[in-house]
């Protein structure tokens, strides 16, 4: 982020429900907060009335989350295997780390095991992680307690080792409960919008700047997660943003907005172009929002943003209402 002089390094924030994996119903959504920091204090306050499970990475910012005095109570933690699996995975690309590589070959079967019974129910999914996935888990404990043993606590593989025992009661919470996955991958995915922006327009001018870049990416990202063409939803939604009544603005949220879309006839093909083309053919730029100093346009304006907020709170209050431990955060 751009400050006077110099430039901070500011934190985005995304809290992903997602359904699906467990064949749930209820539409995804993602959510973006942006902060200057990192302080534990920001999810402390997104999560403020949140009461279910959260899946993330050993952040220690989320430690007083998980506390048993914490009101309106704790959040039950599920640790995230990919993060525990890539602290392997690094180590063993050098080759010279066998510990490091059986131990990557050995959560490959988990993840397996998870592709086979992705999008079934709970109950589903629970009996299969029993039989196949509870037997894995535990050879892999006293494996890892072994080879521990064996390395010195300076060691690379042996701090990999402790990055899943001194959490292995939030890793192995999956083996209880079929609606949690085994890694936090869907906010990961939510996230790579952001790292791309990260190189291609490199600051926020301002925290105002990052507070709004992270409601557009709440809005964009959302529709990708319920197969909506962000670009189709935001052209009809600003169209009609002005004349669309306040108390209806859950209609445009993109899960509502989708149900309500007809199939469109194609166009025809347009003929075939056999002379010479302008420069940049087949790529078109744009510079996005211009203001005008026109009244009428800053009343539209105006009335779009406001909309616009209420529709960004509205997923918050979707998402944040309902209690299934499937939440995810990075």
């Amino acid at each position: 982020m751009l400050t006077k002089l110099k430039t901070v390094t500011g934190r985005i924030w995304t809290y992903v429900r997602d359904d699906r994996p467990f064949g749930g119903a209820d539409p995804p959504a993602a959510l973006f907060y942006y902060s200057r920091n990192r302080a534990g204090e920001h999810p402390q306050s997104h999560l403020a009335g949140y009461v279910g499970l959260m899946q993330a990475d050993a952040f220690d910012g989320y430690n007083q989350l998980y506390k048993a005095q914490r009101k309106p109570a704790p959040i039950l933690e599920a640790a995230c295997w990919s993060h525990g699996r890539r602290k392997f995975f690094d180590l063993a690309k050098s080759g010279e780390a066998p510990i490091a590589s059986e131990a990557v070959r050995r959560i490959d079967i988990l993840f397996e095991i998870e592709r086979t019974i992705n999008g079934k129910t709970p109950e589903q999914r629970l009996a299969a992680r029993r039989d196949k996935s509870r037997p894995i888990v535990a050879d892999l404990e006293i494996w890892m307690r072994q080879q521990r043993t064996l390395l010195s606590s300076g060691n690379g593989t042996a701090k990999a080792i402790n990055y899943l025992l001194n959490r292995w009661a939030a890793f192995t919470r999956f083996l209880d409960d079929g609606r949690i996955c085994l890694s936090n991958n869907a906010a990961e995915r939510a996230l790579r919008g952001v790292a791309i922006g990260r190189r291609n327009w490199t600051f926020a001018g301002s925290d105002a700047g990052g507070n709004r870049a992270a409601a557009v990416y709440t809005l964009i990202e959302t529709c990708k997660m319920n197969d909506v063409d962000p670009q189709a939803w935001l052209a009809d939604v600003l169209a009609r943003l002005p004349d669309h009544p306040v108390n209806r603005v859950a209609d445009l949220l993109p899960w509502n907005w989708k149900a309500t879309q007809q199939p469109k006839r194609p166009l025809p093909e347009a003929p075939r172009q056999t002379g010479a083309t302008s420069r940049g053919a087949g790529r078109m730029r744009t510079n996005g929002w211009q203001l005008s100093t026109n009244q009428k346009h800053r009343d539209q304006l105006t009335s779009r943003t406001r909309v616009f907020g209420t529709a960004l709170t509205l997923i918050r209050s979707n998402r944040s209402s309902q209690n299934k431990p499937t939440s995810n955060l990075n």
